[in-house]
């Protein structure tokens, strides 16, 4: 994974500019997104509201 001296980050654009395995700050892009989906899926399971058991003996 180094660092290709080839490519030409010129060509990239839109959003391939910033989310793409070719270039340093493409793939600081998907590593970024990735590692944020996993926490924000990680704080919605430890924050989500807790289900409320019903009790028997007072029904």
């Amino acid at each position: 994974m180094a660092h290709d001296e080839g490519i030409d980050e010129a060509k990239f654009q839109g959003w391939r500019k910033y989310y793409n395995s070719y270039t340093r700050t493409g793939r600081l892009g998907a590593a970024s997104i990735t590692l944020g989906l996993a926490g924000v899926g990680i704080l919605y399971l430890i924050l989500k509201p807790k289900k409320k058991e019903k009790c028997l003996y007072l029904s």
